[in-house]
This record gives C-alpha cells, sequence and structure tokens, in this order.
C-alpha cells in the first residue's frame, strides 16, 4: 500500500514489516483453558451489549475482532460463501487460521504458507530487509533476489515476526478500581496500574509478550498475548520493476498492475521455540499455515482478511477533521513534497544514492500521497457536514433526559476545546517532527549524547564500553546516508520551518547562530556544520572515537544545534499535553454516547494494531459518471503501462518476452490471461498491507496492499459504494516465483490447491 505502511503506526507495533496442521504446542494449552470460561462470558456480555444496540451492517464494512465473530459475523459470512466454521478461523483449542498470520516487522502483515516456516507479504514490507542487502554490486532491489537453498537465505537483525496466542476480555479487572468522580489523572493511573498487573501476570513461566489494549475510546479493554520469533531471513522477491511497477504514480490508484510480495522464513531453535539468530536454528514448525488456490477467481467471490491494521478513526468529531485539513494534511504534503523532489533529483542521478534513499524515499512518499488523497476525499464527499449533523443529532439528544445530559453533556465541547486551544502547538509539532526527518545527520545527537555522558562519568570503562558500542552499530547510519544530500534537504527543511512556524517556536539557534554569526543566511550556516562536525562522514567520526574529547562535542554544530531544537520540543510537548486530558476524557464519552445513542451505526471498535478481521466479495466499482472499473488486471495491462528506462514503469525484457508467448503455465486464468491485480469490498487500513485474502475454504488467493483513489477518506469515514481493496493475484505471485525466477522450490513448499 502502502495502505499498509500508513501507521507505521504503533504495532507491537512512519515505517521500517494452513492446510493440515500440528495442535497446539501443550505448554500453551493450559493457560488458555483457564481462561475460556471466563472470556466466553465477557464475550457474551458485549455481545448482548452490541446486539441490543440494534447493530446492522453497512455492505462489508467493518474490522472484527476474532472471539466475536461467531455471533456477529458468521451468519452474513457464511451467506456471502464462507465454508468454515468461526472455531476454524479462531480457536483457543486448536489450531486455527489466526495462527498462520504475524505482525511483519513493525508495521505489516504476513501469512505462514508452508510447513517449513515460509513467509509471504508485500514487497514494500520487506524493501527496507530488501535494500539493507543490496549494493551497487548486488542490488536486489533493481534485479530481485532468489535463495536457491535455506544456506543462501539472508538474515535480518533488526527483522521479526510475531504471533499471536490469546485475546482476553479484562475490561472488569483493568476498571475495578476506577471510580466514580475521580480525576482524569487518577483515572489513567488506576488503569495502568491494572494493565501492568494482569500483563506481568500473563508473562510469568513463558516466553510471551502481553499487551493489554484499549478499544471503543477507552471503554473496553483486551488482554493480547503474543509470541516473537527474531530469527527471520529474506528468502525472495522480485525486482523492483515488478514488486514495486507504477512506484509513485500507481500507489492508491486503480487500475494497478503491481507484482508486491517478498518472500521470507521464520527460523526458530532446535527445540522449536523462539531464539536469536544462529546456524543452528531450524526452519519453524508452524501451528498452522495456508494452502494456496489457483482456481478461477469471479465477481461476487467471497473474500476474507485477517491482519493488523494499524489506526481508524470512525468516531472522529468534526473538529478533529477540521484539524487534520487545516493542519495535519497540508503541513504533511508541503514538507514532505519539497523533501523528496531533493532525493528523488539525487537518486536519479546516482545508483548508489538510489540504494541508500530507496525505502526512505518511500515510507514518506506514501504517506505524503496519502494525505493529498484524504484531504480530497475528505472534501469531495463532504465528511465533515455530515459529522456535523451527528453532532447536531447528539446535542438534541443529549438534553432529552437529565442523565444524559450529567453524563455525556460535556463530551463534544471537551474535544473543541482541545482542538481548538492546542492548534499552534499542533502546527509546530507537525513542522518540527516533518522537517527533522529530513536533516539527517541531527539524528546523530543520540550518539553525541550517549558519548558525552560516558565521558563526563570520567569513567574509563564506561567511555570504552560506549565507544565500542558505537562503533558496532553506527554502520547502518552511514550505509545510507549521502552528506550532499542531507546537506540540500536540511537547508530546504530550516530553512521551511522558520519561514512557516510562529517565532515563539524557532530554536534559540536562528537567533543565536544563523543570525548573528551567518547573516541569516541558513545555506552557510548548514555548509558550516557539515564542514566542521566530527559526524560527517564515518571515517571522521570513527577516527574521533579512537580518541574521544568532550569539548570538541559538546561544541560540535550537530550537538549544539540538535540540543537547541529539542528544547522546542519539549516547550511544545508541554504546551500540547495541558489538553491531552480532556482529549482522552472527550472521546471516551462521545464513543460512549454514540454507542448509546446511534444504534444503527456499525458498533465495531477502532483499528488499533490488533488481528481483526473483515470481509466482502470480488467486485468492481464505479469511480465517477460513465466509468466502471473491473475488478481484475492482467500481465498484458503490465506490459500495455511498459515505458522503457522510466523508473516507474521500465520491466524486465524476460516479462515482456513470457507475457508475449503466453507462457501463464498452470497460472493462468481459464479466460486466457495470466490475471495480476483484483478487487474486494474489504475494510481494511494501514497495517493490513501483506495480509492473506482468503476465499470461502480459508485459502490464500492474494494478498492485500493498497486501497483505492476514490476511498481515501475510509479510515474516518467508511464509502462502502466506493471503497475496495487492491490485492495481487496469488497466482501472479506464483508465476513470478516459479515460470519468471524458476525458484520452483519455493512453490513446491507450499499446497497448492487447483
Amino acid at each position: 500500500m502502502n495502505r499498509a505502511c500508513l501507521t507505521k503506526s504503533t504495532h507491537l507495533h512512519e515505517q521500517n514489516q494452513h492446510a493440515s496442521s500440528p495442535a497446539f504446542a501443550g505448554q500453551a494449552i493450559r493457560p488458555i483453558k483457564n481462561n475460556f470460561v471466563r472470556m466466553k462470558k465477557m464475550f457474551a456480555i458485549l455481545v448482548i451489549l452490541i446486539l441490543s444496540f440494534g447493530f446492522k451492517a453497512k455492505a462489508d464494512e467493518g474490522m472484527w475482532l476474532l472471539p466475536l465473530i461467531g455471533k456477529l459475523n458468521l451468519g452474513k459470512m457464511t451467506e456471502l460463501g464462507l465454508k468454515l466454521s468461526a472455531e476454524d478461523i479462531y480457536s483457543l483449542n486448536k489450531a486455527s487460521i489466526k495462527d498462520a498470520i504475524v505482525i511483519f516487522g513493525g508495521g505489516c502483515t504476513g501469512e505462514i504458507v508452508s510447513s517449513q516456516g515460509l513467509i509471504l507479504t508485500n514487497h514494500h514490507c520487506g524493501y527496507g530487509s530488501i535494500q539493507s542487502h543490496s549494493t551497487v554490486e548486488n542490488d536486489y532491489l533493481r534485479d530481485g533476489f532468489w535463495a536457491m537453498s535455506h544456506e543462501e537465505e539472508l538474515p535480518n537483525p533488526n527483522l521479526a515476526v510475531t504471533f499471536l496466542i490469546r485475546i482476553e476480555d479484562v475490561t472488569s479487572q483493568v476498571l475495578a478500581n476506577v471510580k466514580q468522580g475521580i480525576s482524569e489523572t487518577e483515572r489513567n493511573t488506576a488503569i495502568n496500574e491494572a494493565r501492568q498487573a494482569i500483563e506481568k501476570k500473563a508473562g510469568e513461566g513463558n516466553n510471551y509478550r502481553a499487551q493489554v489494549g484499549s478499544f471503543y475510546g477507552g471503554n473496553y479493554f483486551y488482554l493480547l498475548v503474543y509470541e516473537r520469533y527474531n530469527d527471520v531471513r529474506l528468502v525472495g522477491a522480485p525486482p523492483s520493476s515488478i514488486g514495486k511497477f507504477g512506484s509513485d504514480t500507481d500507489n492508491w490508484e486503480w487500475p494497478r498492475h503491481t507484482g508486491d510480495f517478498s518472500m521470507f522464513r521464520v527460523y526458530s531453535g532446535p527445540d522449536g521455540k523462539p531464539a536469536p539468530y544462529s546456524k543452528e536454528n531450524i526452519p519453524l514448525k508452524p501451528k498452522q499455515y495456508l494452502p494456496v488456490s489457483i482456481k478461477d477467481l469471479n465477481k461476487g467471490d467471497f473474500a476474507m482478511i485477517l491482519g493488523y491494521p494499524g489506526r481508524t478513526s470512525r468516531y472522529m468529531t468534526s473538529f478533529e477533521i477540521n484539524e487534520q485539513l487545516q493542519i495535519v494534511h497540508p503541513d504533511r504534503i508541503k514538507i514532505r513534497g519539497i523533501k523528496q523532489d531533493i532525493w528523488m533529483k539525487d537518486m536519479q542521478a546516482d545508483q548508489k544514492v538510489n540504494i541508500q534513499y530507496s525505502a526512505k524515499y518511500f515510507g514518506s512518499s506514501n504517506y505524503w500521497k496519502y494525505s493529498i488523497g484524504q484531504k480530497g476525499g475528505l472534501e469531495r464527499l463532504n465528511v465533515k457536514a455530515k459529522k456535523e449533523e451527528i453532532e447536531n443529532q447528539f446535542n438534541k439528544w443529549v438534553i432529552a433526559t437529565p442523565d444524559r445530559k450529567a453524563k455525556y453533556g460535556e463530551a463534544l465541547n471537551m474535544i473543541q476545546k482541545t482542538d481548538e486551544g492546542r492548534a499552534e502547538y499542533y502546527n509546530a509539532s507537525q513542522y518540527l517532527n516533518e522537517c527533522l526527518q529530513g536533516c539527517e545527520l541531527l539524528s546523530m545527537n543520540q550518539v553525541a549524547t550517549l558519548l558525552i555522558t560516558a565521558l563526563k562519568s570520567g569513567d574509563n570503562q564506561k567511555i570504552t564500553e560506549a565507544t565500542a558500542r558505537i562503533k558496532k552499530n553506527i554502520s547502518g547510519f552511514y550505509k545510507d546516508f549521502n552528506p550532499p544530500t542531507d546537506n540540500k534537504s536540511m537547508k530546504a527543511m530550516l530553512t521551511l520551518y522558520r519561514a512557516d512556524v510562529t517565532a515563539k517556536f524557532h530554536p534559540d539557534f536562528y537567533a543565536n547562530v544563523v543570525d548573528k554569526k551567518f547573516k541569516g543566511n541558513i545555506d552557510k550556516f548548514v555548509d558550516d556544520m557539515f564542514a566542521k562536525s566530527v559526524f560527517t562522514s564515518e571515517s571522521k567520526f570513527m577516527t574521533f572515537l579512537d580518541k574521544p574529547v568532550l569539548k570538541t562535542l559538546e561544541k560540535d554544530p550537530v550537538y549544539l544545534t540538535s540540543t537547541s531544537i529539542n528544547k522546542i520540543v519539549a516547550e511544545v510537548s508541554k504546551g500540547s499535553s495541558q489538553f491531552d486530558a480532556g482529549l482522552t476524557m472527550g472521546r471516551r464519552l462521545w464513543i460512549a454516547a454514540l454507542m448509546e445513542m446511534a444504534p444503527e451505526k456499525t458498533q465495531y471498535p477502532d483499528a488499533n494494531s490488533t488481528m481483526r478481521l473483515s470481509y466482502g466479495t470480488v467486485q468492481d466499482y464505479d469511480p465517477k459518471d460513465a466509468v466502471t472499473y473491473k475488478y481484475y488486471t492482467t500481465l498484458q495491462g503490465v506490459v500495455d503501462k511498459y515505458k522503457p528506462g522510466d523508473y516507474e514503469f521500465d520491466l524486465p525484457k524476460r516479462l515482456i518476452d513470457l507475457n508475449n508467448r503466453k507462457e501463464y503455465g498452470r497460472y493462468g486464468s481459464s479466460k486466457g490471461y495470466l490475471p495480476v491485480c483484483f478487487l474486494t469490498t474489504n475494510d481494511i487500513t494501514g497495517g493490513n498491507s501483506g495480509s492473506p485474502v482468503m476465499n470461502g475454504n480459508g485459502e490464500l488467493i492474494g494478498l492485500a496492499f493498497d486501497g483505492n483513489w476514490e476511498s481515501m477518506s475510509g479510515d474516518i469515514a467508511y464509502e462502502p459504494e466506493l471503497q475496495r481493496t487492491i490485492v495481487v493475484d496469488i497466482r501472479f505471485v506464483l508465476w513470478v516465483i516459479d515460470v519468471y525466477a524458476g525458484a520452483t522450490h519455493l512453490v513446491n513448499e507450499m499446497t497448492i490447491v487447483q
């Protein structure tokens, strides 16, 4: 997606990532059974609560909690074509589909597709890992990569995958000490204490990671127990001319022709448990993996997605939408647009720079285009006015009884006061965050601070340990750092910040250094920084680390500038935080009121990086008058877009030749074409990238990777007639692996259903 990497948000989580199967491991069964009765009771209560609201689903809207699908969704899903039971999808007592789904890295989803731990996810989810292994001599981004044996698979030290073990409603426990009339600070303290105790207990005697998540604006809480594996190796990736075909131009657009997939493998220790990377590790034997279907797809076919959607804001008020339209999106669009133009110019001029900045550019441009689309969608669909209608209904409803007015009467006022009161701080915060992302050298302040602390201690051992630690880890920064590019970007970012942000939020280096020493010339200030700082190049810094000097660091322009910026960051954060309690309380009361006031609305919780299920069908759509988009694209459509030498639409000669000869193998449609992508009505968002799209039998038919342009308001307001999920067809994925790349051994690992 592009949609799925958006949140690059907060997965266990802005970027970076079943057929026959064994039963649950013995150690997992006992604690699951102990909680099963309590879970059934709590879920039953929530089901009754939701059903009592007169729940009615709109089209295929909804990102559903797995333990509730048996009560809330199974009938509709069965009607649409599901052949499985709720227990087949989510179970505490046996292996189920949820056991084949992983959090991939920090912001995507992946799925296990073989008994040897083979993982499929999106190309853009694996992009950072592919880039990290790429060099000018072995450019895996440009040329692709395929391991022909386990020994050729490439380790990724900073990559992990995480499995969900169980979900448990702990609302009553979390809110047990929340008494009526206490302040918001006291409420948060009580909740956090309860959360910590629950998480600690859930993690005792095992290697699991426990997290208590907030749902429905803090009105409900669930315990989520996870298991993380840290040895994840790159197995295969198509060249970017396939995996990133269309790049920025086609991002968020339909028709789409992108083979957005990559392959990894998760390894365990010899005992099957999570272990750090070791040559002694073995491919994971998963509890469950997905069979893969290469049968034809037709309009109306059932489609189910399990994954980790990052963030939605479907309960957002008109005041918050105004904040998005007036601050968030305009700021991001302007700042990233300037930075990306600088990066792209250098990337196109030098292959090495292209490798260094590809992942950074993609991470920036993806959300930049998202902001353009969402701002336009919110305005085009008049979402703010629609929210105001709901708020007007609320204002009438809430004064109808004294109890409602006492309980919910201030909810909207709290949100409005927050959004209006924090506007100048919010704008400054946006500029600080966005502009600093274009000043890579300033991030070395963290390293400077660590070293200064050690040097000030006077302890030789601490100094030796600090320098050794820095030397060990610093190469990753310099590998993807090009000083001339960052020099140009920093000049633009610091100039823009000073021009656009009110003077009260200017770091003091502008007045004390730029104005006094350089007569207001920011370009000269930046050039001086790059000339004098010990951090400008790896060789210069490594030489300094051999004999570090405290005074040199304390006078270094990177350290001084960053320290000046950090003071403003703290001031802005403090000014904005005075509104936090009111906003939190207002949102919680607002969502609770909506659930009580509007029973005809869907009452699923907003996405929050926890596993969700969405269901729908394969469908085309009508984007505008006299235009219909069919639900699939083909390899011929890829070739039709071909532009020789173009960084977005170039193609490998082999792909063109195979298409011309119609060498589709067993992956071609019975209708005579090779499918590439297709559309469904599933409700997804950022974090869902790489999510498996399954048919009614639970067989993999594709990987979700994007949303369409006409539905860009979808994270805030679902549009059933327009919202579509863009999926790379599994038949195209397998064709690229097998026919195009000749990595047939990987397809042979999978259970193929014809």
